[in-house]
């Protein structure tokens, strides 16, 4: 062996002193393991939500996916549609093609007399036209005839009149019912030259009341200014009408045909007046009261009643209608 070479314990102890040399400190070796174990932590995290978001990416594509069918139907859906429209269209272009040769058909046989027709225009807006002129005249001629009709002191059924078509004497026309049960026009006071049914009630011989419960809101607008007045015409109107539907009259009993509290009263104004208080509506109660007993000549009345209400008695006003009370066209009449 050469002399060179080392002795294998000066070998080992200089390995050892080498080791020793390159030996980690303790804390620095944890410092780095607890680095590693935080970004291996961190990269875990990252790929819990990669995965995540992967599931919900594939959510969506099916998602979208059965959007996709869902319009492919919708288009398919549409698709029979334009085609049912289109052979609609065809349909009634036919048909329209077919008015158009019967209006030229008729309007070549019609009256030289007639004024031609703008030739701008087609040929079913110069129809229409025509038509409407026609009826406009015969319109006046039926206005005309039963001008003359109710000057000579005819009755005429309501429906078949135009009230402001007619030209009569101060414009003034009168209705009423006859014994048959049908409201007709009369000039005032005029009888029936012929005799036909009896006259069983006119409108001038209504009581206020009455003649304001007849009429439509807008005619009651126009005609009572005061919101009292229109009040008491719509709350008569309740208690004989029973399409009105908002009826707060009570049946009576001993003499009382029918009643209204003055606290039921109170609740049917807030229901008929949107918006109204409880304050406003308590004080329209007795303006209320007031008017429907001067509209209807105190044909009711009002009366005081006690009641009781929660183990209190109080007094509280009744606006009431005697079984008696002459009420034209009513049974006490």
């Amino acid at each position: 062996m050469s002399n060179r070479e080392a002795d294998p314990a000066e070998r080992l102890d200089s390995t050892e002193r080498l080791d020793s040399t390159q030996r980690l400190d303790p804390t620095e070796l944890l410092d780095r393991i607890e680095t590693l174990e935080a970004t291996l932590e961190r990269r875990t995290a990252r790929i819990d939500d990669l995965e995540y978001q992967v599931d919900d990416l594939e959510r969506d594509v099916d998602d979208l996916e059965s959007q996709v069918e869902n319009l492919e139907r919708n288009v398919d859906d549409l698709e029979h549609q334009v085609d049912d429209l289109e052979h609609q269209v065809n349909d009634l272009e036919r048909e329209l093609e077919t008015k158009d040769d019967r209006i030229a058909e008729l309007e070549s046989n019609a009256d030289p007399a007639q004024p031609e027709c703008n030739p701008n225009r087609t040929h079913l807006e110069c129809k229409l036209e025509a038509v409407c002129n026609k009826a406009n005249a015969n319109k006046a001629r039926i206005a005309e005839l039963q001008s003359r009709e109710l000057e000579k002191g005819a009755h005429l059924r309501e429906e078949l009149v135009d009230e402001h078509a007619v030209d009569v004497p101060d414009g003034r026309l009168e209705r009423f019912t006859k014994d048959d049960g049908q409201q007709y026009y009369r000039l005032p006071e005029h009888a029936d030259p012929l005799e036909r049914g009896e006259v069983s009630l006119a409108y001038g011989d209504l009581l206020p009341i009455q003649q304001l419960a007849r009429m439509d809101d807008d005619m009651l607008r126009s005609s009572a200014n005061a919101l009292p007045t229109r009040l008491a015409a719509k709350l008569w109107r309740a208690r004989t009408d029973s399409s009105v539907g908002d009826d707060p009259w009570e049946r009576g009993c001993k003499g009382v045909g029918e009643y209204l509290k003055a606290s039921d009263l109170k609740h049917w104004i807030r229901r008929q007046e949107a918006g109204i208080s409880d304050t406003d509506a308590k004080k329209l109660v007795s303006r209320v009261i007031d008017a429907i007993l001067d509209l209807s000549k105190h044909r009711v009345a009002v009366r005081k009643r006690q009641e009781r209400k929660n183990g209190l008695e109080y007094t509280e006003r009744r606006l009431v209608l005697p079984e008696d009370a002459e009420i034209p066209g009513e049974g006490g009449e």
